[in-house]
């Protein structure tokens, strides 16, 4: 009876020394507060970064004034290149306790309350304070107010700054800005038929879209129609009658889309209006799916210098045909000058207009990637034939910058014409003739460039991903007149910057160079294994990083990594910068999202860096992000593990019609009848379709009140994993447009969660508040 005691108690310690072995092992490492906290750290780090021009303003042709980041705080510093000195604006310290007494508040010397400033005389500045502009004598140090800004962001103001253009009641009236005198110039506008009206169907403004002529005297507009084009609704949450949001909103195959009837108005004493006699254009742009730039700039519009002629094209609805046209701006007589036919769509530029047309010389300089490569060529704008090709290679202009008609030069931004990296963005100057082709900044990196209104000088600043930028001035022939500022990372690297790494991988082809960026733990040791998260934004019009440019930090992409992860973010092919068969390479296909790319390059790195970790993969991205990162996890469950969606646009037909239409093509409602299994050329890139194949962890979100992509697009796929029996996580962020706004930190924290425990296997702090704890 002894022995079966003994033998007992020694079975109950076994058995408990094994439960609790057992409870250990099975219980997950926790991450701590102070993990995020570390991680928090590298969000953005841009105050540890000194001299780098923020801030450029050319307040004169000879003299530029800009701002920078010091250990003391911002200076203001004043450039003046005929005695090619920099010097100190004046003295901040008598100017904030000048501010503080006239303004009766406490400004600090390292903290003014502005961001540019005006060079008035040698001895005056001037600068805007909340609404109100100041003048401030620099040997005395008096300030006063010479006037309050009257800005409305609905009103369009003239390029003499005298009339401000703007839409009351469906018309277009302009308003005196020195007398307050309005004057209507349209008067049969209405509802779905208005003038100047700014609305996509993805994003809509109440301001005015149109192209006043340089001397202010005409305005070239259109009367929208939007009669019987399909509406879209939002809901808000709130205790009560919910707000509706009903607004115009055309998608892909609506037999009614956007159109535009164009119009030219002569102001003066009796504004007259002179309609175009020729069929309405689809509201379609050669290098956007809108026809409004900034401020409302009527887009693929441009008046002669002295505003009394005028050119345009008209995009076909597929964006395939590009029509330049001239009109007669008093009979409105409308003439074809050449027309551009391409098999997936045309842009006219690298998001700029590289087309313009000569009327003084009879010539169109034009913008064509019909060789493949975006250059430029010159035509007769009477005949319509080319008359030669001005560039030619394998690399692609960027952006026309400026042009000298009198000595026939054009200046032009341009990648891949240098070794390395294709993303790098150089100046080039070329003759009209395509003789003489300078680059006029050879230093190598990523060049941005801001010149003064004579094209005379410009500010060149400089650098790579593992090089800080260094800005320099020089004159239009690219000679350096001097140094400007060359940034100081020192204190960036003292508190704790981690260097991204860019590198290059080959497509899925074996043969194309991809390029992109890499980010590592700080902690980083070869001999231990790093989940893999994969950044995405497959374009098809920016890419994941397209700016290989200097950055402190860039999303939070080094934070991530900082939890123990290795990030990376390539740019695909079918993203732009790089030749047309590369932009084109999923035309048809936007389902494709470029995934087999980031697949491959992953694998590839994972060759060079042993401590990846690539049987465990994360994804994640935002709007055509939130697309590919869902798409990823349906279409390619055997390498993507883990995937948070934010706001996809999962399914283009329930998108803005423009969008969907020029990267996926027309919808075919003809092949329904072909197809007998009722099926679509669009359904190829429809998320929901493929929500069955659901294997990993998939967290997706939206806002309930988006109204660039519609939270439809996002319940089509809930709808999915519902009816496949699938678990997924879910967060709608109430009354919030497609970015999540005071709910951003939120969202952010719940991505760094979802990888922490379904990635690692660990863990996270107990609902951890970035917000909080920002510095």
């Amino acid at each position: 009876m002894t022995q079966f005691l003994y033998y007992r108690k020694v079975a109950l310690i076994l058995c408990t020394i094994f439960l609790i072995s057992c409870s250990s092992s099975t219980k997950k490492e926790q991450l701590t507060d102070l993990d995020y906290k570390n991680a928090m750290k590298h969000l953005s780090m841009d105050k540890y970064v000194y001299n780098k021009i923020d801030r450029k303003n050319w307040t004169s042709t000879n003299h530029m004034a800009y701002s920078k980041n010091t250990k003391e705080g911002k200076v203001f510093m004043l450039v003046n290149i005929d005695t090619k000195t920099t010097s100190v604006a004046f003295d901040h310290q008598r100017l904030a306790s000048t501010l503080s007494n006239l303004l009766e508040e406490n400004f600090s010397a390292s903290e003014l309350p502005f961001n540019t400033i005006e060079l008035e005389n040698e001895n005056q500045i001037s600068f805007e304070i909340k609404g109100k502009k100041y003048v401030c004598d620099l040997d005395s140090y008096k300030c006063s107010e010479i006037e309050k800004i009257k800005r409305n962001r609905s009103e369009y103001i003239s390029p003499n700054g005298k009339l401000a253009a703007y839409i009351d009641a469906y018309n277009l009236w302009i308003r005196n800005i020195e007398t307050g005198q309005k004057t209507q110039l349209t008067f049969d506008g209405q509802k779905d038929y208005g003038y100047a009206t700014n609305n996509a169907g993805w994003t809509k403004k109440d301001g005015p879209v149109l192209k006043w002529s340089p001397n202010s005297d005409k305005i070239a507009t259109f009367q929208q129609d939007a009669r019987g084009v399909g509406e879209m609704y939002l809901v808000s949450t709130k205790v009560g009658h919910p707000k509706l949001e009903a607004w115009k909103h055309p998608l892909p195959g609506d037999e009614k889309v956007f159109k535009l009837e164009r119009i030219i108005i002569h102001l003066g004493s009796k504004p007259k209006v002179v309609r175009l006699k020729m069929e309405p254009d689809f509201q379609r742009g050669t290098i956007t799916d809108h026809v409004a730039g900034r401020n409302g700039e009527f887009l693929d519009c441009n008046w002669n210098e002295n505003g009394t002629k005028i050119a345009f094209i008209s995009s076909s609805r597929d964006h395939k045909i590009a029509h330049l046209k001239t009109a007669d701006i008093h009979t409105g007589k409308v003439t074809s000058r050449l027309i551009e036919k391409v098999d997936t769509y045309f842009e006219s530029g690298a998001r700029a207009e590289n087309w313009r047309v000569f009327h003084d010389t009879n010539e169109v300089l034009w913008f064509s990637e019909r060789d493949n490569w975006g250059h430029l060529y010159l035509y007769d704008l009477e005949s319509g034939k080319l008359k030669h090709q001005i560039t030619k290679g394998d690399w692609a202009v960027q952006q026309v910058k400026h042009i000298d008609k009198e000595n026939r030069v054009i200046y032009f931004t341009a990648g891949g014409k240098e070794e390395g990296n294709p993303y790098h963005k150089y100046l080039y100057s070329v003759n009209f003739d395509g003789t003489h082709l300078a680059n006029l900044t050879p230093e190598k990196g990523h060049h941005e460039i801001d010149a003064n209104d004579s094209w005379s000088y410009f500010v060149d600043t400089y650098s790579m991903v593992d090089t800080p930028p260094i800005s320099v001035l020089k004159n239009i022939k690219g000679e350096v007149i001097m140094k400007l500022e060359t940034t100081n990372i020192t204190v960036l690297q003292e508190k704790g910057f981690q260097q991204p790494i860019e590198f290059t991988t080959k497509a899925r082809d074996g043969e194309t160079d991809l390029w992109g960026i890499m980010y590592l733990p700080s902690h980083y040791d070869e001999t231990k294994k790093y989940p893999v998260l994969n950044y995405i934004y497959p374009g098809p019009q920016s890419g994941s990083v397209g700016n290989y440019s200097f950055r402190s930090s860039r999303r939070d992409n080094q934070a991530l990594a900082e939890l123990g992860f290795v990030v990376v973010a390539v740019d695909a092919q079918g993203t732009p910068g790089r030749s047309k068969s590369f932009h084109d390479f999923y035309y048809g296909n936007m389902g494709d999202n470029g995934l087999e790319d980031n697949i491959t390059t992953i694998k590839q790195l994972a060759q060079r860096y042993k401590g990846m970790n690539i049987e465990r993969v994360g994804i994640w991205g935002h709007s055509g992000g939130g697309f590919a990162s869902t798409g990823a996890l349906f279409r390619y469950p055997e390498f993507y593990d883990v995937a948070v969606s934010g706001a996809g646009n999962h399914d283009n037909r329930n998108y803005e019609a423009d969008w969907g239409e020029k990267w996926h093509g027309l919808l075919k409602p003809s092949m329904l009848e072909n197809q007998p299994d009722g099926t679509d050329n669009y359904d190829s890139q429809a998320n929901q379709l493929f929500a069955h194949q659901l294997k990993g962890r998939l967290l997706i979100t939206h806002g309930s009140m988006d109204n660039n992509v519609h939270p439809s697009n996002t319940m089509l796929v809930v709808e999915a994993l519902i009816k496949a029996n699938k678990d997924f996580d879910f967060i709608l962020f109430p009354n919030k447009r497609h970015g999540y706004g005071d709910m951003t930190d939120y969202m952010t924290r719940r991505k760094w969660d979802y990888f922490v425990k379904h990635l690692k296997g660990m863990e996270p702090p107990k609902e951890f508040d970035i917000t909080a704890n920002k510095e």
